[in-house]
C-alpha cells in the first residue's frame, strides 16, 4: 500500500467532497478514489468517512487524521520543492574535503570568490593528507594533487597542473653552499615531505639532462608543506616545496630556489565527487568555478617563479655588469 498516495486522495476527497470530483482531480476513477480511502481505513482500523449516496462526513478519528495528512504532505511538499531546488540555486552547506597544502593556498581563497557569487552557500572544509571516502558521505566535493588517479566510480575533473621545487634558507646556504647540479644532494642535509601522492625519499628532478632520481635522506620528515617551510627557514636543510607554499617565502627572501633549472614532483589537481546524476547546484557551480579560475592561479604562480629568476639572473649579472663599466672608465 502507497500510504503518502493514499493519504494525499482521502485529504483531495474531503475537500472535493466527493470521490468523483477527486477522481477528476486525480485523473483517475471513483473506484480508485474509493478503494485508497478503505485500503488507508483497513490499514488504521479506523473508519475515517461516514459516507452516504449523497454525501461525506468526516468521523472525529477522520478529522483528527486529516490535519495530520495536511501538515505531512505541506512538509513532503516543501522537502520536495527544497530538494528540486537544490539542483537550480545553489544554498545550503557545501562539504569540501582537501589535501592540506592545497587547501590552504588554492581551495580557501576560492572559497571566498565563490561565496561573493552564491552568499547562500555555507561551506564545510576539512583538511588532511588523506583521500575521503565520498561514497560514506563524509564531503560532496574534494580537491586533492596527484600524478594520476587510480580507478574508481569517483567522477573527477582536471583543474591544472604544478609542480615542487628546492628550497634553501640564505642561512643554510651561507654555511654550507649551494649545490649546482643534482648529485650534490647527497652531501646536504635534505628535508622530507611525506605525501600520498609521491615516495618521500625519491626526489625525481626535471632538468636539462632529462630525468635525475636521487635518494634522500634527512634528520627531518613531516607531511605538510607548511611544516616543511618552517623547518628550511630556521636553516635545518633543504627541502622540495610545492610552487603554491613556496611563493610567498621566495618573495620575502625568507626561502631561496636551490637547482634553478630542475622542477620536481610534476603534480596534477583534481576535483572529485561521488556522482554525475542528480550532482546539485553548489557542487556542479563549485567545480565549474575551479574548473575556471584554478588553472589562472597556477599560470600566475609560474609566472611569478619565472619573474623572480629572472630578477635574480640580472642581479647575479650586475657585478659584471659593474666591472666591465669601471674597467671602462679607467680606460
Amino acid at each position: 500500500m502507497d500510504t503518502l498516495q493514499n493519504m494525499r486522495v482521502f485529504s483531495r476527497v474531503v475537500e472535493a467532497g466527493s470521490f468523483t470530483a477527486a477522481a477528476q482531480s486525480f485523473n483517475s476513477t471513483t473506484g480508485a478514489m474509493s478503494r485508497a480511502v478503505s485500503e488507508l481505513e483497513a490499514h488504521l482500523r479506523t473508519r475515517l468517512l461516514n459516507r452516504s449516496t449523497r454525501r461525506l462526513a468526516l468521523t472525529t478519528a477522520g478529522e483528527r487524521y486529516l490535519k495530520r495528512c495536511q501538515q505531512i504532505l505541506a512538509d513532503v511538499d516543501t522537502a520536495e520543492e527544497e530538494a528540486s531546488g537544490a539542483h537550480e540555486r545553489p544554498s545550503g552547506p557545501l562539504r569540501m574535503h582537501s589535501f592540506a597544502s592545497i587547501g590552504q593556498h588554492y581551495v580557501l581563497p576560492a572559497i571566498a570568490h565563490y561565496r561573493a557569487l552564491y552568499p547562500e552557500v555555507t561551506v564545510e572544509l576539512t583538511l588532511s593528507q588523506r583521500i575521503p571516502d565520498l561514497f560514506e558521505g563524509s564531503a560532496d566535493v574534494a580537491v586533492i594533487g596527484a600524478s594520476a588517479l587510480p580507478d574508481s566510480d569517483l567522477v573527477s575533473f582536471p583543474l591544472g597542473t604544478t609542480f615542487s621545487i628546492l628550497c634553501a634558507s640564505p642561512a643554510y646556504l651561507a654555511a654550507r653552499g649551494a649545490p649546482e647540479r643534482p648529485a650534490d644532494l647527497a652531501h646536504h642535509e635534505c628535508l622530507i615531505l611525506h605525501t600520498p601522492a609521491f615516495a618521500p625519499h625519491e626526489w625525481v628532478l626535471d632538468g636539462p639532462n632529462g630525468s635525475e632520481m636521487m635518494e634522500v635522506d634527512g634528520p627531518v620528515q613531516v607531511n605538510i608543506a607548511e611544516s616543511l617551510i618552517v623547518a628550511i627557514q630556521e636553516g635545518m636543510g633543504i627541502g622540495m616545496v610545492p610552487l603554491y607554499a613556496a611563493i610567498a617565502g621566495l618573495r620575502d627572501g625568507t626561502l631561496v630556489r636551490v637547482l634553478p633549472d630542475y622542477t620536481l614532483q610534476k603534480m596534477n589537481v583534481y576535483a572529485l565527487y561521488p556522482s554525475r546524476k542528480f550532482i546539485d547546484a553548489k557542487t556542479r557551480t563549485w567545480v565549474e568555478f575551479l574548473r575556471t579560475q584554478l588553472p589562472k592561479v597556477i599560470a600566475r604562480d609560474e609566472a611569478l617563479l619565472a619573474d623572480m629568476r629572472q630578477m635574480d639572473s640580472a642581479v647575479g649579472a650586475l657585478p659584471g655588469v659593474v666591472a666591465g663599466l669601471a674597467e671602462g672608465i679607467t680606460k
